[in-house]
């Protein structure tokens, strides 16, 4: 019995001792660190799916019908305009073009004949102008043959870069036939999307008559290392995606961004006195989102809001703040909703500074 008592006794002494820890540690835990949100201006990074295209870009395309003799230039190839692509096998259009020339020599003597007569009073005017009428006829042939003679020998009609060869010496070419592609990457179009909200916002700020800065990020992530200026707004929306594609214009002088490339459009957007919260006071729920607020006398009280727009580690706060509440900071698992805490006040400006630090 005496053993069983001593027993007892320790037990009893070991859970005060355990009782009183765990009070004195849920008395620490129940101090916690809340702040203010935040209004100031600042800026908002915005990204949209692009499609990168030249400045120019071209089909070439056989203007003649023919044996494709010769190809001067390679896949790839920068060429400058005026510089000869494709030749055509000219020997039908070259006999087509003599053939236009004699017969428009033969019309040149036989009007210089009609006129030396009409002179002399030996035949009418109409006759004449009959006359008149052929040789323009037969010079009109003539600038057609030459024409198609020149349509053999098919050029660059800009400076550019070569694209995928289509035919190969010696095929056969109907009148028509895609040959090849060119295109001008000395700047580049860029097309985005935007949604219609964002379009107003866009349209009807202070700025709206200075050309906008963005960037682009490429495929690989990395950004381009120019920047472009948007430049025009198409004319119509989308009726089944409910967004207006915008058009900026990229410098590539490095020759980088090539013609159906993708990639992102980073564009800044200013945003004037908003309200910002740091992401770690908030939780959701059945995705809504909320915040602690604690009132003057400490009551925790839980609070829904609208996000507005999202930050590296900050929410812009749309609806269900001010700048006067004090919302939890940290240990948002540990209180209960109406339920009284103890409470310290940080400096809003000190919990900006340490955003990276998360609540666990």
């Amino acid at each position: 019995m005496k053993k069983n008592a001593i027993f007892i006794g320790l037990m009893t002494a070991l859970c005060t001792i355990g009782c009183n820890s765990h009070k004195e540690e849920k008395k620490e835990e129940s101090t916690f660190n809340v702040t203010n949100p935040v209004a100031m201006d600042t800026s908002l990074t915005k990204e949209y799916v692009c499609q990168i295209h030249s400045i120019q870009h071209i089909e070439v395309r056989a203007l003649e019908k023919g044996y494709l003799q010769k190809i001067f230039v390679d896949e790839g190839q920068k060429v400058k305009k005026g510089q000869a692509l494709f030749g055509i096998m000219p020997n039908v259009y070259k006999a087509e073009l003599q053939k236009a020339k004699a017969e428009g020599n033969a019309a040149l003597i036989e009007y210089k004949n009609t006129k030396l007569l009409a002179d002399n009073k030996v035949v009418s005017a109409n006759e004449l102008a009959i006359s008149k009428a052929k040789l323009d006829k037969a010079n009109a042939e003539i600038n057609l043959a030459a024409t198609h003679l020149g349509f053999t020998n098919i050029k660059a009609s800009f400076d550019g870069i070569v694209d995928h060869l289509l035919a190969r010496e010696g095929s056969m070419l109907e009148e028509g036939e895609l040959l090849t592609s060119l295109s001008n990457n000395s700047k580049m179009w860029v097309y985005f999307n935007v949604p219609e909200a964002e379009y107003l916002n866009y349209i009807m700020s202070a700025d709206k008559n200075k050309k906008q800065k963005v960037n682009l990020r490429m495929a690989n992530d990395m950004q381009f290392n120019q920047s472009g200026i948007v430049e025009t707004i198409e004319g119509e929306f989308n009726n089944e995606t409910g967004n207006i594609a915008f058009r900026a214009t990229f410098p590539n002088p490095q020759g980088i961004l090539r013609h159906g490339e993708t990639g992102t459009i980073l564009m800044t957007v200013p945003l004037k006195n908003v309200l910002l919260i740091p992401q770690k006071t908030t939780f959701e729920v059945l995705d809504k989102r909320y915040v602690f607020v604690i009132d003057k006398n400490g009551i925790v009280r839980q609070r829904e809001i609208t996000i507005g727009a999202t930050l590296e580690n900050l929410f812009v706060v749309k609806k269900g703040l001010s700048a006067n509440d004090h919302i939890l900071l940290d240990g948002l698992r540990l209180v209960k909703n109406n339920e009284k805490v103890k409470y310290n006040v940080e400096k809003a400006k000190k919990v900006l500074s340490h955003l990276d630090v998360y609540a666990e």
